[in-house]
């Protein structure tokens, strides 16, 4: 099994009401990472993920980018302890 590495983002911009978590989701579960997304009363999106760090790369490309409808102003990028989940969920 690779090693597992865990990374928290923070997006801002137009990225509420739009689909984001769900484009998260989608994203995230296609590359087999587990975690979760979830709004913050500050507009911003929070991910959370599990997995190897290539596909945490990839990932985080995808944040960079969202959905059709999403205008993506800025990302923070965090390391993070690893949890023990097995899915990706939508707070």
């Amino acid at each position: 099994m690779s090693r597992k590495a865990a990374k928290r983002w923070l997006i801002g911009g137009r990225v509420q009401g739009v689909g984001f978590r769900f484009f998260v989701q989608h994203k995230a579960s296609a590359l087999g990472l587990a975690g979760w997304a979830r709004n913050l009363p500050d507009g911003r999106v929070e991910v959370y993920a599990i997995g190897p760090p290539d596909d945490l790369n990839d990932l985080a490309a995808a944040l960079h980018q969202g959905p059709r409808m999403a205008d993506v102003r800025g990302i923070e990028e965090h390391d993070e302890a690893v949890q023990n989940l097995s899915s990706f969920a939508i707070r």
